[in-house]
This record gives C-alpha cells, sequence and structure tokens, in this order.
C-alpha cells in the first residue's frame, strides 16, 4: 500500500515530455490544475452519486439487516448466502446484465411496453439513474452486512426495557435500536462511500460518458491523453477525500461505541 501511494505521490509531482513520458521533477501545476472548476464540478458530481448510493443502500439495507439479524439462527446462514450470491458472478457481467435489462429493447421496456403503460421505450441507460442503480445494486451488501453484525448483538433486554418504560415501536426503535447500531450503519456507510466516489466502471458502462466522475477522468488521463502526472495528481486528491471520509465516518463509528 505505502509504495504505490509513495509514486503516486511523487509523479504527481512530475512533468510529461512530449510522447507522455514522466519526467521526474518538482512540479505544483498539477496538483494547482486539479482544483480547476472543471475537476470541482466533476468531483462533486462523484461524491454527490456516492453520497446518493450510500442513502439509498441504507434505506435499503438497513430493513434488510434487521431482518436477517432478528430471525431464527437456524436461517440466518442460509439468508446471508442469498445477500452473497451476486458475488458468485463476475462484476463485468453483473453490470452487462443491468444494461441489457435497461436498454431500450431490454426486458424492463419489453414489460412497459407490453402493459402499455408506455408506447414509447424509456431512455433508462445512460442516464443519472441507470448509474445509481448499478452502483446500489453492487454495493448493497456492503451496508447489509456491517449493520447486521450489529443488529446480531442487540441486548434484547434494552428493547424490553423500553417497552416497559411506556415507547411504543417507533419510539424504541429510534431511542434504543438506531444507536445501538450506529457502529454498523458508519462502517456500511464508509465501505458504500468511499469505494463509489472512485468506481468508474460502471459510471462508464452504465453512464456512457455523459455523466463523467473522477474515477473516469483519473481513468482517461493515464490511458487517452497519457497524461500521468496529472493522472497521479487527481489520484492524489481522491486519497485525501478519503482520508477525510474515512476521518469523518470513523469518528461517529467511535462515538457511537462509546456512547
Amino acid at each position: 500500500v505505502i509504495v504505490p501511494t509513495l509514486m503516486l505521490v511523487v509523479v504527481s509531482f512530475s512533468e510529461r515530455d512530449a510522447l507522455g513520458r514522466v519526467i521526474f521533477s518538482f512540479n505544483v501545476e498539477n496538483s494547482i490544475r486539479t482544483f480547476d472548476w472543471k475537476w470541482l464540478k466533476i468531483l462533486g458530481i462523484s461524491v454527490w452519486y456516492a453520497f446518493l448510493t450510500t442513502v439509498i443502500c441504507l434505506v435499503l439495507g438497513y430493513p434488510v439487516a434487521y431482518f436477517i439479524g432478528r430471525s431464527d439462527e437456524r436461517v440466518r446462514g442460509l439468508l446471508i448466502m442469498l445477500v452473497m450470491i451476486p458475488f458468485w458472478t463476475s462484476f463485468l457481467i453483473r453490470t452487462y446484465a443491468w444494461i441489457s435489462i435497461l436498454s431500450e429493447q431490454g426486458l424492463a421496456n419489453s414489460l412497459l411496453l407490453a402493459s402499455r403503460i408506455f408506447t414509447d421505450p424509456l431512455p433508462m441507460m445512460y442516464t443519472p439513474f441507470s448509474i445509481v442503480l448499478g452502483l446500489v445494486y453492487n454495493y448493497l451488501p456492503f451496508m447489509i452486512l456491517p449493520i447486521y453484525t450489529s443488529v446480531e448483538k442487540l441486548d434484547n433486554s434494552l428493547i424490553e426495557a423500553a417497552y416497559d418504560l411506556g415507547a411504543g415501536p417507533v419510539r424504541a426503535f429510534s431511542r434504543v435500536i438506531i444507536p445501538l447500531t450506529k457502529p454498523g450503519i458508519a462502517a456500511g456507510a464508509l465501505l458504500v462511500f468511499v469505494p463509489a466516489i472512485a468506481m468508474y466502471a460502471i459510471t462508464t458502462l452504465m453512464g456512457g460518458g455523459s455523466n463523467p466522475t473522477i474515477g473516469e477522468g483519473i481513468q482517461n488521463q493515464f490511458t487517452k491523453a497519457r497524461n500521468q502526472p496529472f493522472g497521479a495528481a487527481l489520484g492524489v486528491l481522491l486519497m485525501l477525500l478519503f482520508l477525510v471520509s474515512f476521518l469523518v465516518l470513523g469518528r461517529k463509528k467511535h462515538a457511537a461505541h462509546v456512547a
């Protein structure tokens, strides 16, 4: 981990020649250029996609994790296996499966047209909708598993005490269950938010390049533009963002443990 990170930092302060080769030097222009409005906008879009993905995964994943965690111990293993089944298939195969489902001649539009709800195919591919759908589908298990671990460790006596003290189901859930499962929520948010920012395979395949993200920008700099120093500078900026995310979410997780 340390050696590639140091190499990335060194290259980010280097230059390139006319052929795209790296010339080692100390040049801060690449680092300054990462704060251009164009790249800040792309970074903002990436953060927004990652944030939206995290929120949707939390809304969908918490009920599933809670149901599994409170289920009979004899069926928990089976339910966890069902959550993990998508990982038995290649990531690219799963992504291309969604492309075939959401395309104009795909399964989703075929069903909508057959039901006569719509007369024309819906443009579902290469939109923010398809990008977020792909991210949620691939990262949802990373939200479910940490929350499930916290739910499984819940002390039933605390929940029963809340009911004995007059709390209803909603109040017991919001004042007892949610605070006790905050470590799982923080861990799940970290596992979803951080990789979702840098993901470029889903945004490239399901976004079609119409909604550029920072991951795509870094890839293009290393491949198409042949500008490794600037691509490395964008990578360093992304690592700094990761570090901030770890510190913020890690602090919340630690605070939840202390509470």
